[in-house]
């Protein structure tokens, strides 16, 4: 028997490489010489460096950066196999969880540091990259980026700009001279879900800068800074970055990678599953076993198990989901291509408690026990 175990994390709890380990466990428990792949899984945000990593082979770089506040930080990328591709995640570099709450501001959080570690894999050979959007600190449009790539954003006094978004409001002039020479010889393929203008109402201040310590008043200023902004890159270069879908991601970011760079912007888990060829590897393989923290109709938004459950269905594999919790009543997951779906739960308890990382990998272990103790008998019955 061949088994693909291909799940996300659950996050809060355990990791993609944890929870793999332990349904693992739970089919070797009854089917002890299964042949058992673990392929963890990301949709384009946390954990995408590790899955790709461990899924495709290859190493993970620490590198010193400027963090979201300028500060000295330490931000880990991937470096693919082919030692060509390389892997960041931009939340590990300007990330919501490395400032505490009360030193969250958008007017001053940066991206530079995403520039430096695109630098570094320059340096170290790559040229194809691979960008996960999520969980950005900034709204800044990604000048910080641009400005360690060698772009150079000037004011009305011909001064470099200061980094974060409140400095976008004094951009006058943008000097490309001193870009980094291979970058014209780079490519970005960059995860992201959402596709929300610049600028506006469902623009990247106005729908994220909450969240990223903005208040009513600085989302305001951060909006028209994205306007200015984009007007002087119509002007100076004849790039349109508003209406670029997705160009409002990650605080901008999005227009930096498609308006400057020539980057594609794709879904997260479709881009993921290409890379490490899941579908080809599903070959030969008689059940598939996914899931998620939460299983709900947003699965069918494009998360892990939808492209999953859609290339298993297209092979007949039946797919079995686990997660922690799932959808009441009826539901169209099915439809999905999802053959049956549990939850872990195995007895009331609190969230705090449902959410422990070793009652999590307890339950899914054994889930999974239970689950293929009924497939052997089911099997030895035919």
């Amino acid at each position: 028997m061949k088994v693909m175990v291909a799940i996300d994390s659950f996050k809060g709890s355990v990791s993609s490489i944890e929870g793999s380990r332990a349904i693992s466990l739970g089919i070797h428990d009854i089917f002890p010489d299964a042949e058992v792949e673990i392929l963890p899984l990301a949709d384009g945000g946390e954990g995408t460096v590790d899955a790709l990593v461990l899924s495709v082979g290859g190493q993970l770089i620490r590198k010193d950066v400027r963090g979201p506040l300028s500060n000295k930080s330490i931000a880990e990328y991937g470096i693919l196999n082919d030692g060509k591709t390389a892997v960041i995640e931009v939340s590990a570099v300007c990330g919501l969880p490395l400032i505490t709450t009360s030193q969250r501001n958008p007017l001053v959080t940066t991206t530079y540091g995403v520039g430096e570690l695109i630098i570094d894999a320059i340096e170290k050979g790559c040229r194809d990259f691979v960008i996960g959007l999520g969980g950005s600190a900034t709204n800044d449009a990604g000048v910080g980026m641009l400005q360690a790539l060698g772009f150079s954003f000037l004011s009305q006094e011909n001064e470099e700009l200061g980094l974060g978004g409140g400095a976008l409001k004094n951009l006058h002039k943008i000097d490309v001279s001193k870009v980094h020479p291979e970058l014209k010889n780079c490519t970005f393929r960059v995860a992201c879900d959402v596709n929300n203008p610049l600028y506006g109402p469902m623009g990247a201040a106005y729908v994220y800068g909450p969240q990223k310590g903005a208040t009513e008043e600085m989302v305001k200023e951060l909006d028209l800074g994205l306007q200015h902004f984009a007007q002087v890159v119509q002007d100076e270069l004849e790039v349109d970055l508003h209406d670029m879908t997705g160009a409002g991601a990650a605080g901008g970011l999005g227009a930096a990678f498609i308006g400057f760079l020539k980057g594609s912007l794709e879904s997260g888990i479709h881009l993921v599953l290409d890379i490490i060829r899941l579908e080809d590897k599903m070959i030969g393989t008689d059940f598939v076993v996914t899931g998620e923290g939460k299983l709900d109709e947003q699965t069918s938004m494009g998360k892990v198990i939808q492209g999953i459950a859609q290339m298993a269905k297209k092979r007949q594999i039946p797919v079995l989901v686990l997660a922690g919790g799932v959808p009441e009543g009826e539901s169209t997951l099915n439809e999905l291509g999802i053959t049956s779906y549990f939850s872990i739960m195995n007895a009331p308890m609190t969230l705090e408690k449902a959410m422990d990382s070793s009652v999590t990998f307890n339950n899914l272990r054994s889930t999974t026990n239970q689950l293929f103790r009924l497939i052997e008998t089911v099997k030895g019955s035919l």
